[in-house]
């Protein structure tokens, strides 16, 4: 007797087990920066110093944590909505193993300072070539799989999956063109010269948040707010205005990064504008994923994972008016290269990004192993409360420091000049904020911590599961 077709979940277990080793690594080292800030001395070695870290931990929490957490949710949905097994599962264990190769070179050339010196995507050459071979293998696998499923509907979370693979493939190869030196040295310099460079590569770093942070995560948002709820989705026409007013808006609010600098006043504008106009479907995402949850509202006293995705949409909701405000251009006269900045992308980063992924797992884990539920549901909410606690100490002390700031350095006396005539003036105010930020970092990296105990007591010991591949229910009449 044949046995029965089951999905592959082995890549999407070995995905979703280094999103929370990568998770606690990036935010470990996100608490040694904002440590290093209050306390220079920590700056023990040029290895170890502030300028080589800090984009380490952009890069591990992004593109490592965030990265395997999109592998895993958007190998395990696609099986799940296309009722059929994932495609060239070889490929994908190539993807997993390559890209867990990628992380670990840019662990080490970045803090020995081998880099292109751009805000994102800062890895030499070699290693970009890499992410591109790869990013085209994990292309294969997905739409491989939507290929060949069994039913005539592909479910809108596959289409924000897809359009994140699309956009990133494109935007990482343009971003990263560049011409060595030799092969024999990893130097190189970019193609783009001088506010082409730099409009090349704020086109690049806005709508890697618009694509990689959030239509990816959208994709994560649209499958498993749904199933976790026990709801449908409050209104698939609007998930479908939501997808291409978004995919279309974010392509053009990069230069909005660029205000008041060489770049032509038009382009700056434009941004602008654009930036304005992603307020509408950005809202329109978050009001149906939270309108998901008409009827099921009473779920949220007994549901900690729920009330990590309720929780990250608020965040989005939030982040996503925060972000068009902050693009105009007055507003960005003061809230620009201030910590206010900081506090709007860790609203994002953790509010949003760090907890619909969380609470994604917590959904994953245990039914990777054929299980219905984590370990312990008290450490699930334990874990909500003190990530919680951590975003808003977080982002309110960066907040409140980046108004002070801005308003110190524009602050005049009658006669014109600067009342804080030292830079150093507005470092020493904001040092309680500093400290605040420490805090709700560190209090977020222990939430982590807990989620990886949580993940151990659950899988150690407990025999790899792939579920039977539920055929399609009959098409209605």
């Amino acid at each position: 007797m044949q046995s029965q077709a089951t999905y592959n979940y082995k890549v999407v277990r070995q995905f979703a087990i280094m999103t929370v080793v990568w998770g606690i690594v990036g935010m470990l080292v996100g608490v040694i920066v904002a440590a290093q800030l209050i306390w220079p001395e920590l700056n023990l070695h040029e290895i170890l110093q502030y300028g080589r870290l800090r984009p380490l931990h952009t890069n591990a929490v992004i593109f490592a944590f965030g990265g395997c957490a999109l592998f895993a949710t958007s190998l395990y949905s696609v099986q799940r909505t296309c009722h059929t097994k994932l495609f060239a599962p070889g490929l994908a264990t190539f993807v997993f193993w390559g890209w867990q190769l990628v992380i670990l070179c840019a662990a080490l050339s970045l803090p020995l300072g081998f880099t292109t010196g751009k805000e994102y995507a800062e890895l030499e050459w070699p290693i970009d070539i890499m992410i591109a071979v790869l990013w085209v293998s994990y292309a294969i696998v997905f739409f491989g799989t939507i290929a060949t499923r069994k039913v005539s509907h592909i479910y809108v979370s596959n289409w924000f999956f897809a359009a994140f693979i699309i956009a990133i493939a494109l935007l990482h190869i343009t971003n990263s063109a560049e011409i060595p030196v030799s092969f024999t040295t990893l130097k190189s310099y970019s193609v783009y010269p001088g506010v082409q460079d730099a409009m090349v590569q704020w086109w690049y770093g806005h709508n890697a948040v618009g694509f990689f942070l959030t239509a990816g995560f959208l994709g994560m948002m649209y499958y498993f707010v749904p199933k976790q709820a026990d709801r449908p989705i409050y209104s698939y026409r609007l998930s479908v205005v939501h997808f291409w007013a978004l995919i279309f808006t974010y392509m053009w609010a990069g230069p909005h990064h660029l205000h008041y600098t060489a770049l032509p006043d038009w382009a700056q504008s434009l941004g602008m504008l654009f930036s304005l106009i992603l307020l509408a479907p950005s809202w329109g995402g978050m009001i149906n994923g939270i309108m998901t949850l008409s009827g099921a509202w009473h779920k949220l006293r007994t549901d900690p994972i729920l009330k990590f995705l309720v929780t990250s949409l608020s965040f989005y909701g939030m982040s996503t008016f925060e972000g068009p405000m902050m693009s105009v251009k007055s507003v960005n006269a003061l809230s620009h290269y201030t910590d206010w900045t900081v506090g709007h992308v860790h609203s994002g980063a953790l509010g949003w990004v760090a907890m619909v992924s969380i609470g994604a797992l917590y959904y994953l884990l245990p039914r990777l192993y054929g299980k219905t539920e984590m370990y312990s549901t008290k450490l699930i909410n334990t874990h909500f409360w003190v990530a919680t606690i951590g975003i808003v100490l977080y982002v309110a002390s960066m907040w409140i420091a980046g108004v002070m700031e801005g308003l110190m350095w524009r602050s005049t006396n009658p006669d014109g000049t600067l009342v804080y005539g030292f830079f150093v003036e507005s470092v020493k105010v904001k040092f309680p904020f500093l400290m605040i930020r420490l805090v709700g970092g560190t209090l977020f990296l222990v939430g982590m911590l807990i989620m990886f105990y949580n993940m151990l007591k659950t899988i150690v010991g407990e025999k790899a599961y792939d579920a039977p591949i539920v055929a399609p229910a009959a098409a209605h009449a």
